[in-house]
């Protein structure tokens, strides 16, 4: 499946059900995911960012970059951010045999269970890099107590083509109670990130907002 529109429309939502698109809440909360970190130098930046708003967020991590760079890693959890799984190569499951797929996430897994000893797993969350994912592949992962995350707003933050006003717009204008918000805490990510992530905390910040994990509302 691929969706190239900021805002996840409807028709989507209701041909796959049963993954998580958003959360059903009448309260001033909005869910910042982050994908592919985590990675040096902006992964803390984007700690730093969501401390100084007292905002929580849900890193969905690569597992080859949770190996490479364990203490950023670290950071992530005692910052109280929730974890999700995005496989360990960052996958396309739409050109990945269901087997390789499903042993690339479980690879991951054990190592995110691993490093989270003091941190106890509430739910499983993944996310399918690209947001492709095979229906058979979907369904071997939920029978294994994974929750499909994926998104209501794209920032499009990795998309050199867009300037920064635009990322952060894509935010702004989209969001509401409930979105699930994709940002990338990657390389190529980080120009528009940079610029888009500290813009919208303050704005829904001033409106009363609050920024959570996804563990907290689905656990």
């Amino acid at each position: 499946m691929k969706i190239a529109l900021v805002k996840t429309p409807s028709v989507a939502k209701k041909m796959f059900p049963n993954y998580t698109w958003d959360i059903e809440t009448n309260r001033k909360e909005i869910f910042l995911t982050f994908d592919d970190g985590p990675t040096p130098e902006i992964t803390d930046w984007t700690l730093n960012t969501l401390k100084d708003f007292n905002a929580k967020a849900t890193f969905f991590c690569i597992g080859e970059n949770i190996l490479k760079y364990p203490d950023i890693f670290q950071n992530i959890l005692n910052e109280g951010h929730a974890i999700g799984n995005h496989t360990q190569h960052h996958l396309k499951g739409w050109r990945t045999t269901t087997k390789d797929y499903i042993q690339d996430v479980e690879a991951t897994q054990m190592i995110i269970n691993k490093r989270h000893k003091n941190h106890p797993i509430q739910c499983k969350l993944f996310r399918p890099p690209y947001g492709r994912i095979k229906p058979k592949q979907a369904k071997q992962l939920m029978a294994l107590g994974f929750q499909i995350v994926m998104w209501d707003v794209l920032s499009f933050d990795w998309n050199q083509a867009i300037s920064e006003k635009t990322c952060l717009e894509n935010v702004i204008s989209k969001s509401k109670e409930g979105s699930i918000v994709v940002f990338h805490d990657s390389i190529k990510a980080k120009k528009n990130m940079a610029y888009a992530l500290p813009k919208v905390l303050e704005h829904f910040t001033s409106k009363g907002f609050e920024f959570k994990t996804l563990q907290s509302s689905m656990a």
